[in-house]
């Protein structure tokens, strides 16, 4: 039983210590690697690419209010609207209050639908129109993994991939959201501690620490139709809730097949 205790009693102290880190501690100076290439940040445009509404709060927040907080201009493209439940109309109303808590721009397509990647050629477009509407710079999306293997987000990633190989001319930055294993997406802030260990081993990772943690909690709240219990307990132990990791996506070593 003493080791019991013992081992609660840490667990508390690693959950309160990365707590006080998210609200008063030092963020990575490697967050800046993201962006900079010497031009200000009023000049810098970046467009996530999601597959649902909701993506942005769930798993997105962390970089999206660093660079919110940073005056960076943030474009949203949602390649469906969630109407898998017929729900698609209300969906896409609660992204629009979900991105104006994190004060975020939405690119609507008027042909996006719920099973949406069944056209490449479609896919392409939508990211090479938007690209050039909004003079996007930088590309954040998911990895290969997609967070959870979902197979929408995968094809979001192997969608932009394939919009870079075939885009090398605009000289594009992207990164990926890295996938982390199921122990380390449930320890909530602890994993800020391990994330940044990872990081110092592999120099291509950069690490984003959530400075406001309780705005992505508010823009998920706008997503009311997903609120649910489980949900509300997975925002609040996912480590996406707290620090994101993302990874430079470089298109020439990637293969695709859709």
């Amino acid at each position: 039983m003493a080791w019991l205790v013992a081992a609660l009693s840490l667990i508390v102290i690693f959950w309160v210590a990365s707590v006080y880190k998210i609200f008063f501690g030092v963020t990575s100076s490697s967050q800046a690697a993201i962006l900079d290439d010497g031009e200000t940040p009023h000049k810098k445009n970046v467009l996530f690419v999601i597959a649902h509404p909701d993506d942005e709060s769930i798993f997105f927040s962390p970089t999206i209010n660093y660079l919110t907080a940073n005056a960076y201009n943030i474009h949203i493209l949602c390649l469906s609207t969630g109407d898998a439940d017929g729900m698609g109309s209300i969906r896409k109303d609660e992204l629009h209050q979900a991105c104006a808590v994190l004060r975020l721009k939405i690119v609507d397509h008027p042909n996006l639908q719920y099973n949406y990647i069944h056209s490449l050629r479609m896919v392409l477009e939508i990211i090479g129109k938007e690209v050039t509407n909004h003079d996007i710079h930088t590309i954040i999306t998911f990895d290969n993994y997609g967070v959870s293997g979902h197979c929408n987000h995968r094809d979001v990633h192997l969608g932009v991939v394939k919009f870079l190989q075939t885009n090398s001319e605009r000289d594009i930055k992207a990164w990926e959201l890295v996938s982390l294993n199921i122990f380390r997406k449930y320890f909530g802030p602890i994993d800020i501690w391990l994330s940044i260990l990872s990081a110092k081993n592999h120099h291509s990772k950069v690490i984003i620490i959530n400075e406001q943690p309780l705005k992505s909690f508010e823009a998920m709240a706008q997503h009311l139709s997903q609120w649910v219990w489980f949900r509300k307990l997975f925002v609040s132990f996912s480590s996406y809730t707290y620090t994101n990791t993302l990874q430079r996506i470089n298109p020439s070593e990637m293969a695709t097949c859709w």
